[in-house]
């Protein structure tokens, strides 16, 4: 007598020989034709974010599973599906073709050519959706990703394997950090660049255009990769950006490389996926966003890690760029992706027209990695510095009532002053670390206590000309990043006092 469990396995066996055999299609049919997005009866076996294909050969993936029909995306344009028309699986979860003939180019998120160069050739299929590494396979973040921008090295540092948000007004100067932070790599002259992914969600073609240009001036289009979904693109690519960008950001990480991506920036990414939302006629919550908005970033933040060794050592840090509208980072997409990521830069409105650039607001700015995620010789000045930064403003509070003040309290004024005229610096000018190390002890050390303020910018780039021309042994010794001793901070403050006798103002 057969047992009941030999039957259901026998029926089972024969289920899965049903559904894998190559004589049997599982096709479904065209109900609906409504702004890019197609409603199919049938295909039983679709799975979600599943590639189908049209007779005309257009592509879409599967983004809605009902009981009798399934909502696909487009990824084309589509206008001539008709009613009734054909669509198959193809079995396969949507992908991005990845490989290093991907480096020096531009693409779109399917992986297509926007440069006008040859075909890229077949690399290896990357799934856009991936389950992020667990907390085993992880390790904390201890180094360190150097921006080249004196404020945020020093005070609010990044480290490989962070999600360090970017946030502010239309205007400010967020996209310019990021992409200082990538040309920065360009000068590092004894650190390996990190590989560099630039994903362009939204933005006008002019402006990626020129992003691109000051790239490949600064030579660091070598080590960079461009994927770009334009305002003009679908919502569905704009949609699909984020996570091509970090599914080939973990092509590199499998081989143990450390790599930086810039999401530019996820406020669109959110307005293509309630665009999508809406058309799926999903229930719209807060701001007419779907309930699962927090999970979109959420999901695609989580992929930035720091791997163990035995996993291969690897890192992805994120960079995502959020747009407030009026300073308002309390707004539904701010507050969630500000829950999300271990820190933000937080660039203000007030501080730009003062001409402080970048207009870093360094009190409400944070790292969660903090000292973790800095050199040595950084660590050494950072903490100085940011306590006296804390103290000048809250003096200068004061002081603006015009009340007399003892001379203590007047020179930490003008200290202040200096300090925060020392972390100005132009866009696409990073510095390397020795040249920040310099400049931050300079005025912590009390070196500009006596050069007129609007002088400071001046005697910080002659005295950086003076250091690298006349001491190259004390400039070597900082590159290394280790905490300097002794004689060598002796050698230093002597160094400085030849310079500020020779420097005329």
């Amino acid at each position: 007598m057969i047992s009941s469990e030999e039957i259901i396995k026998e029926l089972q066996e024969g289920l899965d020989s049903f559904s894998l055999s190559p004589k049997i299609q599982n096709v479904g049919k065209v109900e609906k034709n409504n702004d890019g997005v197609i409603v199919a009866s049938g295909l039983s076996q679709v799975g979600m974010g599943e590639l189908v294909v049209f007779e005309d050969k257009t592509e879409g993936f599967v983004l809605n599973l009902d009981e009798d029909y399934v909502s696909i995306i487009l990824l084309g344009k589509g206008d001539n599906i008709k009613e009734g028309e054909i669509v198959k699986r193809t079995g396969r979860l949507l992908s991005i073709n990845a490989s290093e003939d991907l480096l020096q180019r531009i693409i779109n998120p399917l992986g297509e050519s926007l440069d006008g160069k040859p075909k890229i050739k077949k690399g290896k299929d990357m799934p856009l959706e991936k389950i992020a590494p667990g907390v085993i396979l992880r390790e904390p973040v201890n180094e360190p990703v150097k921006t080249g921008i004196k404020a945020i090295d020093s005070m609010i540092p990044i480290g490989r394997g962070q999600r360090e948000l970017i946030i502010g007004d239309r205007g400010l100067g967020k996209t310019a950090i990021a992409i200082d932070t990538i040309i920065n790599q360009a000068i590092q002259k004894k650190l390996k660049p990190l590989i560099c992914i630039y994903v362009a969600i939204g933005q006008k073609q002019s402006r990626v255009a020129q992003i691109i240009d000051k790239l490949k001036e600064t030579d660091a289009l070598k080590f960079s990769i461009v994927v770009s979904a334009n305002a003009s693109d679908p919502a569905a690519l704009q949609y699909l950006a984020p996570y091509a960008g970090v599914a080939i950001g973990e092509y590199f990480l499998e081989k143990g490389q450390d790599v930086l991506i810039v999401y530019d920036d996820l406020t669109k990414h959110a307005w293509a996926y309630r665009q999508i939302s809406l058309v799926l006629k999903r229930p719209a919550g807060r701001e007419a966003y779907p309930g699962d908005i927090f999970y979109l970033h959420s999901r695609l933040l989580e992929r930035a890690v720091k791997l163990n060794k035995k996993n291969g050592g690897g890192s992805i840090t994120a960079l995502p760029i959020i747009e407030t509208q009026a300073n308002d980072v309390s707004a539904y997409i701010p507050t969630n992706v500000i829950s999300i990521t271990d820190g933000q830069i937080y660039l203000q409105e007030n501080l730009f027209h003062a001409g402080i650039r970048p207009a870093i607001n360094v009190g409400l700015s944070v790292s969660r990695v903090g000292g973790s995620a800095q050199t040595g010789a950084m660590k050494s000045i950072s903490g100085i510095m940011r306590l006296e930064l804390s103290q000048y403003n809250d003096l200068a509070a004061f002081a603006q009532f015009g009340s007399e003040l003892d001379p203590a309290t007047a020179a930490q004024l003008e200290r202040g002053k200096r300090t925060v005229e020392i972390l100005k610096q132009s866009q696409y000018q990073p510095l390397p670390e020795d040249l920040e190390y310099l400049s931050i002890w300079a005025v912590s050390n009390g070196a500009l206590d006596d050069v007129p303020v609007e002088e400071v910018l001046k005697f910080e780039k002659e005295y950086h000309d003076y250091m690298r021309r006349n001491h190259k042994k004390i400039m070597d010794s900082l590159s290394t990043g280790n905490k300097p001793n002794d004689q060598l901070l002796r050698e230093l403050n002597q160094a400085t006092e030849e310079f500020k006798k020779t420097f005329k103002y």
